[in-house]
């Protein structure tokens, strides 16, 4: 077996076969509720429809979503001033604080597993998790592979966003990154999506 294919099934395995409860909630809010309220942080105000672009579901879904939230309290929906038909979705101040908690958690979460593994492993595999994850986001869904020139954008890509991240690091600001498909459009700032490094 080659090192390509042996590396696939490793992969595979370590994602599939060895999930903990923080790993499966945490895949959970990037379906569903905190996918929804963490893109509300970054973002600022969206439209239901804005929301399933970049959660990559289905209008229906997005409305179980936020009635789900709704109920919850944690977000508020107004009328979009600039077209009175559609309304625009915002988080509340309880909504807010939940995205904090989850994100805290998360990074608690996080620095203990960084913690076990050293500062070079952790590095190292943040770094190399980074490049994969810049790969495989210009995979398409047919099987074509990205072109030289894709490769290069998206590389240069990751290079704005981590440095967008660490200065807001620097500035003391949480990244609550929205985590959507790299080819998502955003109606603010192409470039936010995901930090990578």
């Amino acid at each position: 077996m080659d090192y390509q294919l042996e590396a696939v099934h490793e992969l595979m395995f370590a994602m599939w076969a060895s999930r903990s409860k923080a790993t499966r909630s945490f895949e959970r809010g990037a379906q569903g509720e905190m996918f929804v309220l963490r893109e509300l942080s970054f973002q600022g105000a969206r439209t239901p429809s804005q929301l399933a672009q970049a959660m990559g579901a289905t209008s229906g879904r997005i409305s179980s979503i936020l009635a789900s939230l709704t109920k919850k309290g944690w977000i508020v929906r107004t009328g979009d001033p600039e077209d009175r038909r559609s309304v625009v979705v915002e988080l509340s101040d309880e909504g807010r604080r939940a995205v904090r908690q989850h994100s805290d958690r998360l990074i608690e979460n996080l620095s203990w597993v960084f913690s076990q593994m050293g500062e070079r492993r952790t590095r190292e595999f943040v770094g190399l998790l980074s490049e994969f994850m810049t790969y495989l986001s210009i995979c398409e869904p047919d099987g074509s592979y990205p072109t030289v020139e894709q490769v290069e954008e998206a590389f240069e890509r990751r290079a704005r966003l981590h440095e967008r991240m660490r200065e807001m690091v620097r500035n003391g600001e949480q990244w609550h990154g929205s985590c959507r498909p790299h080819d998502a459009p955003s109606s603010n700032d192409a470039d936010v999506d995901c930090p990578v490094q």
